[in-house]
């Protein structure tokens, strides 16, 4: 089950400059600029510039980091025609890519191909993240767990295949167990927000399940208590998110050192976001619940516990 939502649209400027859609370079107005971007870093619960890790890996997911708050920025906040705006930085990605010399690029965008091709990282770890919020422009609801999933692939896999990359780690296994770890953060973040993503008109609890244990999109933005069926979804998906998390686990005993904590830090914030969940009875009409900094170093331990480093890990 697709529907479409209305989008604000503005008339984007136009330069006389070449680009990648035609003879012309389409700016959209008011893109925002990496002050007003980076700035909110020091809030982000997903710290990709720990302290934790070395100075050259923090500068690349830095870079990274700057791109995806981009591209979130241009799908879920821009006043202007959003899809116009993801036209743009598509294309903008294209000449960073093709051509890091312009100088008439946008900072966030060719410093995050810029270290893409410093690490060696697939381009598809930048374009499917701008996949991904052109998709939140047009599909509000998701029929099964398969198209939530493909959408996860667009979505979050990218982010954790990049830091593998930066990390100098990147193994076809590994690239599946991280697949696994972001795919179980990104419904994580989606059963942390399930009315106020209603609110919004968007519901990423699949549609079969819905109709599976009998609950109608109305009650996701009705007031609290959650009922019975309401409560009993959230507690199964949250319980297929936590199966995500598990698959990918093997990742963190195949790491060493510093990354092997950095991303052991990852898994242990969406475990932690899916205690919280299950602290509130899963109910989700009573807020976004954030997992307490204890709640993380506990998971934090156990999986650098029973995850322990192989030897033949390098």
């Amino acid at each position: 089950m697709v529907t479409t939502r209305s989008v604000s649209y503005t008339r984007p400027a136009v330069l006389s400059a070449p680009g990648a859609r035609g003879s012309t370079r389409v700016v959209p107005a008011d893109i925002p600029g990496p002050a007003d971007i980076l700035g909110r870093a020091r809030t982000e619960n997903f710290r990709v510039a720990s302290r934790l890790l070395p100075a050259r890996s923090r500068g690349h997911l830095m870079a990274y980091y700057g791109f995806a708050r981009l591209v979130d920025q241009l799908g879920d906040a821009y006043d202007g025609d959003r899809l116009a705006a993801l036209d743009w930085l598509e294309d903008e990605t294209g000449l960073a890519l093709g051509d890091p010399g312009r100088a008439d690029l946008h900072p966030l965008v060719a410093g995050a191909a810029g270290a893409v091709r410093a690490v060696g990282a697939d381009p598809a770890t930048l374009t499917d993240l701008i996949a991904a919020n052109r998709q939140d422009q047009v599909v509000t609801a998701y029929a099964n767990r398969d198209e939530l999933v493909a959408y996860c692939r667009l979505s979050a896999n990218p982010v954790g295949r990049f830091v593998l990359a930066a990390f100098g780690m990147s193994t076809p296994e590994r690239e599946q167990w991280s697949d696994a770890i972001c795919t179980g953060l990104q419904l994580a973040e989606h059963w942390q927000d399930v009315a106020e993503d209603a609110r919004a008109g968007r519901i990423y609890l699949p549609a079969d399940d819905m109709a599976r244990f009998g609950v109608s999109g109305q009650e996701l933005t009705g007031a609290p208590p959650a009922s019975r069926a309401l409560r009993a979804l959230l507690a199964f998906e949250v319980a297929r998110a936590r199966r995500y998390l598990d698959d990918g686990a093997p990742l963190v005993a195949s790491l060493p050192g510093r990354c092997r904590w950095a991303v052991a830090g990852f898994w242990a914030g969406g475990a932690a976001a899916l205690d919280a969940i299950a602290a509130t009875g899963f109910d989700p009409l009573r807020g976004s619940p954030r997992p307490a900094p204890t709640r993380v170093a506990r998971q934090l331990g156990a999986v650098l516990r029973d995850r322990q480093p192989h030897r033949e890990a390098a």
